[in-house]
């Protein structure tokens, strides 16, 4: 007997994505740049994104790895949640799949409009934008290396969101952006391969709900370089700058659409 999958997108049940809709803003040219901004090497950065709008993570000179975090912006406990995301939509992300909310909300809250990245696996089994892995941390270090070292993506996520008055208890499990990841068959333990992006490449989302997102411009650059370990080296010279684009979309492309409710039970969890 086959596996059962947690979530067949041939028998979707209630949990359906109006895919026509999603094809038309990926592929709309009316739009309007709303903000444009470059996160330089080794940085992180926070930006809201309303309901409604686009929004591009930009290779601007080639590869370049980053962690991306995002929160309801008016309710900082819901959060993008990996393991559920990870669940319904697999290991990596592109066109189509989308990001879910924490408990106790669970609900859509960024689909996934346009990628340029091949989703073709690479002959180790590997592929772009994964949700299998976390962020670099200095714990990390500590714990493998001896050393002490504030410039990881948490160190960098945590900074990006402080003028939001968040703190490092909010960040959380990350979407590596870039990053062509896997599991080794035999062993099932997380490997990276150096990433693809050429410049120019993006991930683009639409924001199902008003987000604070986040990214840390990761500080190992494109992966080519170890970081930890007996072969680690000096990842700088790979590292290169991200962009962030926003986009306004002209409101006639909305009409019919609307902000997805989180789930409501009629009982208490504790009942």
């Amino acid at each position: 007997m086959p596996p059962r999958l947690y979530y067949d997108v041939k028998n979707p049940g209630l949990v359906t994505v109006d895919r026509p809709f999603y094809r038309r803003l990926g592929e709309t040219t009316r739009r309007t740049l709303a903000e444009k901004i470059v996160v330089p090497i080794r940085t992180g950065r926070a930006w809201p994104v309303k309901q409604g709008q686009l929004c591009r993570i930009v290779a601007l000179e080639g590869p370049q790895v980053c962690d991306f975090n995002a929160w309801n912006i008016h309710n900082p406990r819901e959060r993008f949640w990996a393991a559920r995301s990870r669940q319904f939509e697999g290991a990596h992300v592109t066109t189509g799949k989308r990001l879910w909310s924490c408990l106790p909300y669970l609900r859509p809250i960024l689909t996934f409009t346009n990628d340029t990245l091949s989703t073709t696996p690479t002959p180790y089994g590997g592929r772009c934008h994964d949700l299998l892995g976390s962020r670099c941390d200095p714990y990390l270090y500590k714990l493998q290396n001896g050393t002490e070292f504030n410039l990881t993506c948490h160190n960098n996520l945590a900074r990006a969101i402080a003028p939001y008055h968040l703190t490092e208890w909010d960040v959380h499990d990350v979407l590596n952006i870039f990053q062509i990841t896997g599991l080794d068959p035999d062993n099932e333990i997380y490997f990276t391969e150096p990433s693809p992006a050429r410049k120019g490449d993006f991930l683009e989302f639409f924001a199902e709900i008003d987000l604070l997102c986040a990214i840390s411009n990761c500080p190992g650059g494109d992966l080519s370089v170890p970081g930890r370990g007996p072969d680690r080296g000096d990842p700088l010279p790979t590292c290169k700058p991200l962009g962030i684009e926003v986009y306004d979309v002209d409101p006639a492309l909305l009409d019919g659409w609307r902000s997805p409710e989180p789930v409501r039970l009629s009982m208490s969890v504790y009942d």
